[in-house]
């Protein structure tokens, strides 16, 4: 599977949920459960490459502007989350997290963001056809702290200094 073919199946699942990540979940995990096993470790091995490349401070910073506030687990579904909006938001916020201002229609804390689920479709599925866990998929997990400048994700007057434009249109302030 290629990166091409990956995408198309977050984006159909995504447009077939109608944005609903709990939907989109299950919809990715049936789509999976139609490949071979080696398929389906190829989509997880994309969907971690992405997961672990949005480990950045600047992603942490906007979901915080997003939830008014953002711990750990917030931030890993929240990552989850932003590769299931497919390839131009993901691409879009990685590169310049301040632009999820105008990649995002809408957003609202209580029913978007949260991709847990999104983030287990392949394992699942690979356990569906297979019995077995999900290997070792020789993807590296990122270390530490994440990549890029650290940010107190508490002080909202560093936050909307660090992303103006996501901070007019979804801060506290």
């Amino acid at each position: 599977m290629d990166e091409t073919e990956f995408w198309k199946i977050v984006d159909a699942a995504r447009e077939d949920a109608e944005g609903d990540a709990e939907e989109q979940a299950d919809l990715l995990v049936e789509r999976l459960t139609r490949l071979d096993p080696d398929s389906v470790l190829d989509y997880a091995r994309h969907f971690e490459a992405r997961y672990n490349r949005a480990y950045l401070w600047d992603l942490w910073g906007a979901a915080a502007v997003l939830f008014d506030g953002a711990g750990e687990e917030v931030f890993d579904a929240f990552r989850c989350w932003l590769i299931g909006q497919g390839r131009e938001v993901y691409e879009g916020a990685v590169h310049d997290p301040d632009a999820l201002a105008e990649l995002l229609d809408d957003f609202d804390a209580e029913i978007d963001g949260d991709g847990e689920e999104i983030g287990f479709a392949a394992d699942e599925a690979y356990e569906a056809l297979t019995g077995a866990e999900t290997p070792d998929l020789g993807i590296p997990m990122p270390g530490g702290e994440p990549l890029g400048t650290p940010i107190d994700l508490t002080d909202d007057e560093a936050l909307a200094a660090r992303f103006p434009r996501l901070w007019e249109r979804f801060g506290a302030g």
